[in-house]
């Protein structure tokens, strides 16, 4: 008769001084109530908590009722939470002045960063630029955990056959193509005032993706003359700029020069020298101020010219 292992004969410690509904009472999950000091934001939070409409009404009902989902934090070593899913009602609570409910659970680095991104893509209004840091750290995070794993035990069975990459996966996930993924994750290379510029709507995504290929000095230099020429580069433009720098020969005047050709849907543009207007304003006024005065006074001229008509 072959004898079992020590390891088999031998009663944990712990089942010793515990009972068995306590030791499954300590593994389940529950809701928790803690102060937001409490809990710090997720390590570069690729979501911006923006304090608009939506929040204010956020704050009225957390005074009011309490925040009714629990978020979802994670123990730190050192003590204290850190936030997973929750940012929002996280700042709500704070301005509110009120402690909310959280679930504590035990997540790796990976596993954190994956639930965050699936939880926050639920958001009806997402920025370019939060879904691009978004798709990027979940991508680097799935990677990281194939790279764990021989029998890709986490795929789905025909994931497996397929053999599928972690960027294939990530747009099945998340409904967007294979290439729209990827032109969102190059949006990470942009410099944040062309970034801004895109969360604006004022630089499409196309021309966006190939800016992201001009080196930090080549985007800084570009910024400079998107401010001095009022206008933002065109697809065309942006391919241009793209292949000069690729051939080393993109510098400020190349730049400028690009910028200045005409584009085939570029309206035109009314200019009035500085000179001409100048003695109807005092010095330093902003031009937008004073592109605002001109339109009213051009307004109640109409409305005195329909008044003397009639």
């Amino acid at each position: 008769m072959v004898k079992n292992s020590a390891s088999n004969l031998l009663t944990s410690v712990d089942s010793l001084f515990t009972t068995q509904s306590e030791r499954d009472e300590a593994k389940r999950e529950t809701v928790v109530m803690l102060s937001p000091s409490e809990i710090s934001d997720f390590p570069n939070h690729p979501f911006k908590v923006r304090m608009d409409e939506s929040m204010t009404e956020m704050v009225e009902s957390v005074k009011q009722y309490g925040v009714l989902l629990p978020a979802l934090v994670r123990p730190k070593p050192n003590g204290g939470y850190e936030m997973v899913s929750g940012h929002r009602r996280k700042r709500a609570s704070e301005i509110a002045g009120c402690e909310m409910p959280c679930i504590v659970r035990e997540l790796t680095d990976d596993e954190a960063i994956i639930i965050m991104v699936d939880s926050n893509l639920q958001r009806e209004k997402i920025l370019p630029s939060e879904k691009a840091f978004a798709y990027k750290m979940k991508l680097d995070a799935m990677r990281r955990q194939q790279g764990t794993r021989t029998d890709l035990t986490s795929a789905t069975p025909l994931q497996k056959l397929e053999k599928k990459s972690s960027r294939e996966q990530l747009a099945e996930q998340v409904g967007e193509s294979h290439e729209q993924i990827r032109k969102h994750i190059r949006l990470t290379n942009l410099v944040p005032e062309l970034l801004d510029m895109v969360d604006e709507g004022k630089v499409a995504m196309r021309p966006a993706v190939e800016l992201s290929y001009l080196s930090e000095e080549e985007q800084r230099s570009l910024v400079e003359t998107i401010g001095c020429e009022d206008c933002t580069p065109s697809h065309v433009q942006a391919i241009k700029m793209r292949n000069f720098s690729k051939e080393g020969k993109l510098n400020d005047d190349v730049i400028l020069s690009i910028m200045q050709e005409e584009k085939p849907n570029q309206k035109e543009k009314l200019k009035i020298p500085t000179e001409r207007i100048s003695k109807y304003f005092t010095p330093g006024t902003p031009v937008q101020k004073i592109e605002d005065t001109i339109i009213k006074a051009l307004e109640l001229y109409r409305r005195r010219q329909r008044d003397q008509s009639r």
